[in-house]
């Protein structure tokens, strides 16, 4: 009994394979600029730290804010041009009508000269484009407050955009300095997703048959982890080699090399 058991280990040990492999965060992110302007402060004392809602790099947004300002205070004055616009508008509809019923109670009354029909004709015409008039502001006052909400959107996003957060994320580099003046697409840093870990192994073809169903062993000791994710397509480094990926709990410190067996 000894000697198959002795036989079924010793060819499970010749037909698993290892593989070394560095311990890397979840994913790491390059992060640049979407905006342009200088560059106020650095937070520096966070790298290698998980971040808050704090920024940790800030760009000036001095002038944007004070077009918010302004753009709100437009808008309040806007609106309140519209209402004034549309109370104006409510009682030229009543005035309008007043004036249609008394035009076609006079048009085809033979008392009233050809002169007077005219006058009160007139006067209906003038009514009505008065009333058209108004709603025409009305609508262009309107569309201007539409503009004016979609540039403090835009506004909004620039500001946030030039307060650097990454809230739960790990601080792993800054590219830029306090003084420097950065464009859109300028690399700004990097930062870490440390909440979980990988492992990236390289296998052969033959080796992706049932590779999510075999036992992964780190450092000779069998863990509860299985294959995550296999990439069917060869690697354009490791040719011939198909990318495979082990998604574990976060070590204590990463970069470490593991050791990694299939069985």
């Amino acid at each position: 009994m000894k000697f198959i058991s002795m036989l079924f280990f010793l060819s499970t040990l010749l037909f698993s394979k290892v593989y070394y492999s560095k311990v890397e965060p979840y994913e790491l992110r390059d992060i640049s600029s979407n905006v342009s302007g200088l560059v106020l402060f650095i937070d520096e004392n966070m790298i290698g730290k998980t971040l808050s809602n704090k920024a940790y790099i800030k760009i000036d947004s001095e002038l944007d804010y004070k077009e918010l300002k302004y753009i709100k205070e437009k808008l309040i004055y806007l609106k309140n041009t519209v209402s004034s616009n549309e109370d104006v508008l409510k009682n030229l509809e009543k005035l309008l009508g007043k004036k249609r019923d008394n035009y076609e109670k006079i048009k085809s009354l033979k008392i009233k000269s050809t002169v007077e029909k005219d006058r009160e004709f007139y006067d209906l015409i003038g009514s009505e484009n008065q009333y058209l008039n108004t709603m025409k502001e009305i609508n262009n006052l309107k569309i201007q407050i539409s503009d004016l909400k979609l540039r403090k959107a835009q506004l909004n996003r620039t500001v946030n955009d030039k307060n650097l957060n990454a809230k739960g994320f790990t601080l792993y580099s800054i590219s830029v300095k306090v003084g420097q003046v950065v464009g859109i697409s300028t690399p700004l840093a990097q930062v870490a997703d440390t909440s979980k870990a990988k492992l990236t192994i390289y296998l052969d073809e033959e080796d992706l048959l049932g590779v999510k169903d075999k036992k992964v062993y780190l450092d000779g000791v069998e863990s509860k982890y299985k294959i995550s994710r296999v990439l069917n397509i060869a690697d354009s480094k490791n040719i011939s080699k198909y990318m495979a990926q082990i998604i574990i709990n976060p070590p204590k410190n990463f970069s470490k090399l593991v050791q990694v067996e299939l069985k």
